[in-house]
């Protein structure tokens, strides 16, 4: 799995299936930002993705999508 991948996956978590560059860049930007938050805790992530890692990255940034506009702490399965 890839950043495209998981950039698909992301914006169908998001309901999001047709965005603009300047989303589609934040999103990127939000992947990044969930690998290194992800790797700072000490896990290792490797290119091409597996499943697994690829599904945390997507449930991670997804958090911080929304995070913005709920106020809510992080869910445990991410944690």
């Amino acid at each position: 799995m890839n950043k495209g991948d998981i950039l698909t996956m992301l914006q169908a978590d998001l309901d999001l299936l047709h965005v603009d560059y300047k989303r589609q860049a934040y999103l990127d930007s939000l992947i990044e930002a969930a690998i290194s938050f992800i790797a700072r805790e000490g896990v290792k992530l490797t290119e091409p993705y597996s499943y697994e890692d690829g599904t945390l990255i997507v449930m991670y940034a997804a958090y911080l999508f929304r995070k913005i506009s709920v106020n809510e702490p992080m869910p445990r399965s991410l944690r």
